[in-house]
């Protein structure tokens, strides 16, 4: 007896397979940059070689010939306003701006971006804690290896500790990482663990209407579900980014966006 298929599932199915091959071409074109298309890099290269032609041509400066052996082209820095990832200006800009408020003796940090993180040792300073070491020295600035899965701390030993754009990539396998169904819960654990009473916690977080996980980049999470992580805790601060811009209230009719939060351990 032969099964007739659902029509709405065959074409869900169709659909799916359209996402993948869809998905990878985005990715590549990422990486190539974010408004790169083949029409617009093939005008790129011949503006390039105009304007390199002219400047042979011209070059009155003996100080500086032009060699084509040292040409460099940089074919998609040509934009009508500065290039900012608003998740990243916003969030980075809004943690500095808690930490240096606070002054607190130590900073901890865990797997944030290192030149936020450099930024920040110059005012406070900083421990850095990551898988991947940094290579570059800087004053003020140290750096212990850790996974945020098994912090190298004992339990509530540290006052002041950021995890920015870090707990929604655990376990997904993106940086190397072990597949690990629950990793966002049990990092948010460890941070919660090591925090001291009275400790106060900077954390991002993307923020969606059910919690997600877009495989492999990253998981999304509701904002109920992020109050339940952290019950117990007080929230000092949250605020959210949608789009290009910074909000002080949740607002699920905006859809996916990232949510700051500002949290601190109880006094035991």
């Amino acid at each position: 007896m032969i099964e007739m298929q659902n029509p709405c599932r065959v074409r869900l199915k169709q659909r799916a397979l359209l996402v993948i091959p869809y998905r990878l071409c985005t990715a590549l074109r990422h990486g190539f940059g974010v408004n790169f298309n083949a029409m617009k890099g093939l005008r790129a290269i011949a503006r390039f070689l105009g304007e390199y032609r002219a400047y042979q041509r011209g070059n009155d400066n003996a100080h500086f010939p032009a060699r084509t052996l040292d040409i460099v082209p940089c074919l998609l820095d040509r934009t009508e306003s500065t290039p900012l990832e608003p998740t990243y200006f916003f969030q980075d800009s809004w943690a500095a701006g808690k930490i240096f408020e606070l002054r607190p003796e130590q900073h901890h940090d865990v797997g944030s971006s290192a030149m936020t993180v450099g930024i920040i040792s110059q005012f406070v300073p900083t421990t850095m804690i990551d898988i991947r070491p940094i290579e570059l020295e800087l004053e003020n600035l140290s750096f212990q290896r850790g996974s945020i899965m098994d912090l190298p701390f004992s339990d509530n030993s540290i006052a002041s500790l950021s995890s920015l754009c870090v707990v929604e990539h655990i376990g997904l396998g993106r940086y190397g990482d072990p597949v690990d169904y629950w990793g966002s819960e049990k990092a948010i654990r460890e941070l919660k663990r090591v925090l001291k009473p009275g400790g106060n916690l900077f954390v991002s977080l993307p923020i969606d209407e059910e919690c997600r996980v877009y495989f492999n980049a990253h998981r999304a999470f509701t904002r109920d579900y992020i109050m339940e992580l952290f019950a117990g805790f007080e929230l000092v601060e949250e605020k959210y980014i949608y789009g290009t811009a910074l909000f002080t209230a949740y607002d699920p009719a905006r859809g996916f966006g990232t949510g700051l939060f500002h949290v601190r351990k109880g006094l035991q």
